[in-house]
């Protein structure tokens, strides 16, 4: 600032022109702001706050000797002599100035003839700006001030952090009776247009993932508010002042080490962003937590821990903030005339009920949280809502994990009330830990998908708001249709569903495993626990199924009813996913979403009245389980393990051991058109296995093996459009014939080889076809006397007429053969169906 000074003087002397000094000034102060950029990381946020400030103060207080030195020269009067005094307003006032904030300057002066008081302000503003300062300006003349200040909310308030930068002492000094009477004016007027203005910022930027830390949830203005009314009903000039009349020493460090990241966090916004900057977004995010010095850990980003501390930072505002300013204006809302009605009101001691609302006295003394809840827990039906200073005393329990706890969380958790306000009041209170443990994790914890609005805790309570305030008919009558205990189910599985969050096992599985320990550990009984601990591990099945596969494929709805098993489950879980989905925020919830969920709804429930199928279904669930649990098929690369997954035949996994159906699925990666085995043991059976990709002339190979009993035959297709034959004879082969069938088999790959195949005797009667078996296959079965040939004939059929056998069951004992075979609707056989059976039966 000397250099500058200097500098100046030179120029004066060689008498430059303004413009000259003008961009000095400039070049000066943008040489400043780039080197603060640097400073910002060395300093904490109320250091640099007050750094800044100092040195703006220093660059406007020379700017005005400027002009004065250029209206007076020599003759300049000292600043005590001259009617003109500088204030600092708003942030500037309050020096909390980041570096791209408006600087809020009020130039008082008194309008005495022969100083020129005028000229010499509007000198002084045409150089700030022509500086580049962000001026917000207001020139009042000291008579006129407190009329002016008393127009509006806005200037009243920038008034009471007024401070002095230069100038008259004794206009500063005048200048402080009118700040101290506006104090007294229309005070309580005042006091609830802040609170009112408060309450409609929080409105426009709510708490989400994306947060205002200037005008949202938590944000500085909360802090500014609380310190105006402070000021004008104390006149303190800071809120620490108010310890420990107001609050103890250990509250207000809490909140100020809070406040002081939120300082820190903003300043670093400023920097990144070179302008002013109040919105952490996602975008800016990474950024932000790496200026801040935060770093990847084994578990979690460096952009998930700063978001914690974040949120923690605006928790702990928003509840310090919104206590005190209650603790402070009681008063206001509540005139000593009226304490004889309050009475009245009286529920409890230190318990009042009024208008839906209950409060209690801020000096209550804290119950233990067993108490607390057990009071909760009986409240009036007519209490809607909880005041601060209910949620205050709730925040000052004392806790400890003792049974008679465990038995009043149960209870909560199975109440026939509502239980949203309950557990949002031990949230705000900071003590939904304390009851729920496993939440310890998602406290704070960023959702960045896109789709999620808040963090996982938020998220997870708000599904319980929304499952007691359904607004769809649909979803109602369903809720409404279900018992207490059912409706409990649900709203347990909501609060836990996503606490598995944040862990190396996928959150649902995670989930699952918390949930059991702590259900256990709270003596839930068996039944609930098996039931909730299924719907957690299932919540996002239903909206993934909606959303990503054919609801309207019978194969989407068997493979969903294997899952969820009964009518009730499926209603469990099309009520959570209402909620959760509700949960993600009024932008991220869509109509179209619903809509989906409700229609798969729809097919399932129609669905149950297959229960073969369905249980077929939950067969081939578990043995796919069964094989993705060994160890080869986990060393096996994702596309692989897909391709086995896919596989279509159900009767493969109903027949085949895991590891046969792995060991077939490996075997069939690595041939290019068909690749077979034969097992001849002479003291049992002869086996032939066959996987192939191109089509096999099964008519042509079972002719050519008729003198043979067939035993079983299965056909399982298997992937990439290849089958699986095997076919097992009573009777084994003689060595010498083993190459002879070789080459019968290999020649069994050429569709135009023929065979002759004698007719074998069925009947129409037994041949049963169910055309609805589902809604790709077609079931035949075929129970009539065992014949040489039989199934040769069969297949000789079946390609003429060019079907396709998906799967096929071929078994024989006591002379009776009982075939089942599933075929392909996209085929020839529907529209042929007579045809066919005419070729096959023999009356």
């Amino acid at each position: 600032m000397d250099e500058l000074s200097l500098k100046i003087e030179e120029l004066l002397a060689k008498k430059e022109a303004d413009f000259e000094i003008s961009q000095l000034f400039k070049d000066y102060f943008d040489k400043y702001i780039n080197a603060q950029k640097q400073n910002i990381n060395q300093l904490s946020g109320k250091k640099f706050f007050i750094s800044h400030t100092k040195a703006v103060d220093n660059f406007i207080i020379m700017l005005y000797k400027y002009i004065l030195r250029r209206n007076f020269g020599s003759y300049r009067p000292s600043s005590l002599a001259l009617p003109i005094t500088l204030v600092a307003l708003g942030s500037y006032g309050r020096e909390q100035l980041c570096l791209y904030s408006d600087i809020d300057l009020l130039l008082v002066y008194q309008d005495i003839k022969g100083y020129n008081t005028k000229n010499i302000l509007e000198e002084f503003l045409t150089l700030a700006w022509d500086c580049g300062l962000k001026l917000g300006h207001k020139v009042h003349e000291i008579s006129q001030l407190e009329g002016d200040f008393n127009k509006d909310i806005t200037s009243k308030t920038s008034a009471l952090e007024s401070r002095l930068i230069y100038g008259s002492k004794l206009l500063w000094h005048s200048y402080e009776n009118v700040i101290s009477s506006l104090r007294r004016t229309k005070q309580k007027e005042f006091i609830l247009a802040k609170i009112e203005e408060q309450q409609k910022r929080l409105e426009k930027y709510p708490l989400n993932m994306q947060t205002n830390i200037k005008d949202g949830y938590g944000g500085i203005r909360e802090s500014n508010t609380l310190f105006w009314i402070a000021n004008t009903i104390h006149k303190i000039p800071s809120l620490k002042e108010l310890v420990p009349y107001l609050f103890s020493p250990e509250e207000y460090l809490k909140y100020r080490i809070s406040l002081e990241f939120i300082f820190q966090v903003r300043n670093i916004l400023h920097k990144i962003s070179s302008k002013k900057q109040d919105l952490v977004n996602f975008d800016i995010l990474p950024n932000l937590s790496q200026k801040l010095g935060f770093k990847d850990s084994k578990n979690t980003t460096k952009e998930n821990l700063c978001f914690s501390k974040l949120f923690e930072a605006l928790h702990e505002i928003h509840f310090f903030t919104h206590i005190m300013t209650n603790k402070l204006t009681r008063r206001y809302f509540c005139a000593l005339e009226n304490i004889t009605k309050l009475k009245k009101l009286r529920y409890k001691k230190n318990l009042f009920i009024k208008e839906n609302k209950l409060y209690s006295g801020f000096n209550a003394r804290g119950k233990n949280i067993t108490k607390i809840l057990k009071e909760m827990l009986v409240l009036p039906k007519e209490v809607k809502s909880f005041d601060n200073s209910f949620i205050y005393l709730v925040s000052k329990s004392k806790t400890s994990q003792s049974k008679e706890l465990k038995t009043m969380i149960l209870k909560l958790l199975f109440s026939q009330r509502d239980i949203y306000l309950i557990l949002k009041c031990l949230y705000e209170a900071k003590l939904f830990t304390k009851l729920f443990p496993l939440s310890k994790k998602i406290i704070n914890q960023a959702q960045f998908d896109g789709y999620h609005s808040f963090p996982v805790d938020i998220h997870c309570i708000k599904t319980i708001y929304y499952l007691e305030n359904i607004d769809d008919d649909f979803i109602l009558d369903i809720y409404q249709s279900l018992s207490f205990y059912e409706k409990s189910l649900v709203k347990i599985s909501a609060l836990f569903h996503d606490m598995g969050k944040g862990r190396k096992l996928e959150h649902h599985l995670a989930g699952e495993i918390l949930f059991k320990k702590y259900a256990k550990s709270i003596g839930m009984d068996e039944k609930s626990l098996v039931i909730c601990a299924k719907l957690i591990k299932n919540h996002n099945l239903l909206s993934k199924t909606a959303t990503r596969e054919d609801i309207y494929s019978q194969k989407t709805i068997l493979n969903f009813l294997a899952l969820v098993k009964n009518e009730l489950n499926i209603k469990l879980l099309l009520l959570l996913s209402f909620a959760d989905i509700k949960a993600l925020g009024s932008a991220s919830y869509t109509n179209s979403t619903l809509t989906l969920i409700k229609e798969l709804f729809i097919q399932a429930m129609q669905g149950f009245k297959n229960t073969e199928l369905i249980e077929q279904s939950s067969r081939k669930l578990a043995k796919l389980k069964a094989i993705q649990r060994l160890k080869i098929y986990k060393d096996l690369d994702i596309k692989m393990q897909n391709k086995i997954k896919t596989i279509s035949s159900t009767q493969i996994f109903l027949q085949e051991k895991a590891e046969n159906i792995l060991q077939l699925s490996l075997k069939a990666r690595n041939f290019d058109d068909f690749v077979f085995d034969i097992f001849n043991n002479q003291d049992k059976h002869l086996q032939i296995e066959v996987i192939r990709s191109k089509d096999l002339n099964l008519g042509f190979l079972l002719a050519n093996f008729q003198s043979l009993n067939i035993i079983s035959l299965n056909i399982f297709k298997l992937y990439d459009n290849k089958k699986f034959f095997k076919i097992i004879y009573s009777e084994s082969l003689e060595k010498e014939n083993l190459s002879f069938f070789t080459q019968i088999i290999k020649s069994s790959f050429d569709m135009g080889k023929k065979a002759f195949i004698k007719k074998p005797k069925i009947l129409r009667n037994e041949i049963e076809i169910n055309l609805e078996h589902s809604e790709t296959l077609v079931q035949m079965k075929i129970n009539t006397q065992d014949q040489k040939g039989l199934f040769s004939y069969i297949a000789k059929v079946f390609d003429d007429f060019g079907i396709d056998i998906e799967s096929a069951k071929i078994h024989t004992t006591k002379n009776k053969t009982r075939d089942m075979l599933l075929i392909e609707k996209n085929g020839n056989f529907c529209s042929k169906q007579d045809e066919i059976l005419k070729k096959l039966c023999s009356d």
